[in-house]
């Protein structure tokens, strides 16, 4: 169905799949909402439609259909029960309301996406388009590109932790002296939701408790696979933390194996656990099963 949908966008045409109520579904549904069975029937809809809801967006992000102020709308096109969302090019919040008529605009070059409309503007005459004839493949593979942006506020302890790294320590967190020592550091025991009040610091040594070999390229990758990502609990501490071990074939990496923090030079450390490039093999003998067996 949504081969079909983009296929048809390409063609500056839209179209919907009629579901097992009779409801049309746009964008199309792969499968039924309400018994759902794999949906076939395409219903082709108008490119004009009525606002169902909107909200403003005054100042457009990067990557969003306009570079300046717009809506954000749900449009239930003429001839289909469900809505889309897409931007809608009012001028101003004063402009447009539920029930406003809107068509779409269509990009000069479709390619096949959700893209090939531009925007919808206001009226609700559709746009005049010349039927072009295309002899291009159906649509089958989209490439979406996706950006995730996190701004996080650290805590005291994240704070601790993380000044900690740029200097090149590594330090856990507690809650008094009896208790179990957490790296990285964190707001409270999860065991016990206690606050963890006391910062110990913890060498880069410790122990592999359990691992998996990447045999599967993907896009972003720092290290050509084969490479072991491993769970290390350092000496002293009471939770194993993920990082890389390399210096040693994937094949011979096992539990309880003793490895040892390879860091990066000092002048890349910034306020993060990849100041530590990876952990390889210490040549110490294998720890003991009992040391780590619950970390597994």
């Amino acid at each position: 169905m949504l081969s079909r949908f983009f296929t048809e966008l390409r063609g500056r045409h839209v179209v919907g799949v009629r579901g097992s109520d009779g409801r049309v579904h746009v964008p199309p549904a792969e499968f039924d909402p309400v018994d759902y069975a794999p949906l076939s029937e395409i219903v082709p809809v108008a490119s004009v439609g009525t606002v169902v809801s909107w909200s403003w967006q005054p100042a457009p992000l990067a990557g969003q259909p306009l570079d300046r102020p717009f809506a954000w709308a749900l449009v239930k096109l003429d001839g289909a029960d469900t809505a889309l969302l897409h931007a809608v090019d009012a001028g101003s919040p004063d402009a447009i309301s539920t029930g406003a008529r809107v068509h779409v605009h269509w990009v000069d070059e479709p390619v096949g996406a959700i893209t090939d409309i531009a925007y919808f503007a206001l009226g609700d005459t559709a746009e005049d388009v010349p039927e072009v004839a295309d002899d291009r493949d159906p649509v089958t593979m989209l490439v979406v590109p996706t950006e995730l942006e996190i701004q996080h506020t650290a805590s005291h302890p994240e704070s601790t932790f993380l000044r900690a790294l740029e200097e090149g320590r590594l330090v856990g967190a507690r809650t008094g002296a009896g208790g179990k020592v957490y790296f990285p550091a964190r707001e409270a025991d999860p065991a016990t939701g206690q606050q963890l009040d006391e910062f110990v610091e913890l060498p880069d040594k410790g122990t592999v408790t359990t691992f998996a070999i990447i045999n599967i390229p993907f896009a972003g990758q720092r290290i050509k696979p084969p490479y072991v990502a491993a769970y290390v609990l350092l000496d002293g501490a009471d939770i194993p933390f993920l990082h890389l071990v390399t210096e040693i074939d994937a094949a011979d990496v096992r539990m309880g194996m003793r490895v040892e923090a390879v860091w990066k030079p000092r002048e890349e450390w910034g306020l993060g656990i990849d100041n530590i490039d990876y952990f390889r093999p210490t040549g110490e003998p294998d720890a003991d099963y009992d040391t780590y067996k619950h970390h597994q």
